[in-house]
């Protein structure tokens, strides 16, 4: 669960560290569609440098720690974390690494979210940080090389509720992996990642879920799940504090975790409407501030607030006993680079604030 109320304050020039260069995204400037994309993927594919596999391990130290829901420390994964309670299991780092197999909760490996099977283990791929995550060895196994799905009837689930069954999305009828809610817009934004930095190689590809294609990539039922899993679970203080370790690791970054608009901007608006987004026209200011406040405005009730370092570490919330109304003033606010989570209904958004 998440820890409230503690105070973790970084000064300036450490939470600074690994946000997004200045014009690290200037080519895309008017750029809409696959051009984006295409765009994206010079720039993301221009400053990668590629890892050994072995050394995933090491980058795990700072991609993949537990700062936002025990707040342990503990490796973060996806397969096996329960956000709203006490854990199953945990791991701990490096002790914890798999060189055996076993049950669910023995060890933890390392998980390509696009099965390396479908680039034949080839590199860079095979040692992409910001697809290949910490997982349970055994969730993993099961998780196979199957494609991202819904599933009604599961053959299997996991200790955190990752399920394996017959996809329930029309337009592919076989056997799918569905992670947790909590988690489906991370390996959205992860997949949609894979599909832009590869676009050069992924159509020689063979794989159930990617249609032959080096614009669209992913099979047409598949790219629609993505997007509405990225708009259903949007990008969260964890993504972007893993986003920003990721680049420090390897040189890259993922363009739809800094920028978010651009998943519907390069593939479109999914076929079913997504719940309105209730927090749309939000607006944080003064940003940069130099009197350790900001007022929150919003069209509709703001209902809670959490705050986070950039590295992702936990400095207050305020639930929804704390917070109501349209417009919300934040103050004693510690000086660095900060993110602001802001809820109102099924609606969530991130934003950065300095505080000078």
């Amino acid at each position: 669960m998440k820890t409230i109320f503690t105070t973790l304050i970084l000064c300036f020039t450490i939470t600074a560290f690994s946000q997004i260069p200045p014009g690290y995204y200037n080519a895309t400037t008017g750029l809409t569609g696959y051009p984006l994309k295409t765009a994206l993927s010079t720039i993301i594919k221009t400053g990668h440098i590629s890892k050994s596999y072995s050394q995933l391990w090491t980058a795990y130290n700072t991609t993949d720690r537990d700062h936002h829901y025990e707040n342990d420390n503990t490796i973060l994964d996806m397969y096996s974390e329960n956000p709203t309670g006490t854990d199953s299991y945990n791991y701990t780092y490096q002790s914890d690494q798999c060189g055996s197999n076993g049950p669910e909760g023995t060890c933890y490996n390392r998980e390509h979210l696009m099965p390396q099977s479908v680039f034949s283990s080839a590199s860079p791929m095979k040692t992409d940080v910001h697809h290949v995550v910490p997982s349970d060895y055994y969730v993993n196994n099961k998780r196979s090389n199957y494609p991202f799905g819904e599933v009604n009837s599961a053959t299997w689930t996991s200790q955190n509720g990752s399920k394996v069954g017959y996809n329930t999305t029309s337009g592919y009828n076989s056997t799918v992996f569905e992670p947790i809610d909590e988690f489906k817009g991370d390996i959205a934004r992860c997949m949609l990642y894979f599909a832009t930095r590869y676009e050069t190689q992924v159509s020689s590809w063979s794989w159930s879920a990617l249609n032959g294609t080096s614009d669209q990539v992913y099979s047409t039922w598949l790219k629609d799940l993505m997007i509405t899993w990225h708009l259903q679970d949007t990008v969260n203080a964890r993504e972007i504090a893993r986003n920003n370790a990721a680049y420090t690791f390897q040189g890259n970054r993922n363009p739809y975790i800094d920028h978010p608009e651009w998943v519907t901007q390069v593939w479109g608006a999914p076929p079913v409407s997504i719940s309105e987004n209730n927090l749309r026209n939000v607006k944080v200011f003064p940003n940069p501030t130099t009197t350790n406040s900001i007022t929150i405005s919003n069209s509709k009730n703001i209902e809670s607030i959490e705050i986070y370092t950039v590295l992702g570490q936990s400095v207050k919330e305020f639930s929804q006993n704390a917070v109501s109304g349209k417009q919300i003033e934040l103050t004693d606010l510690p000086q660095g680079v900060l993110l602001i989570r802001i809820n109102s209904g099924e609606s969530s958004v991130v934003k950065r604030v300095v505080v000078q």
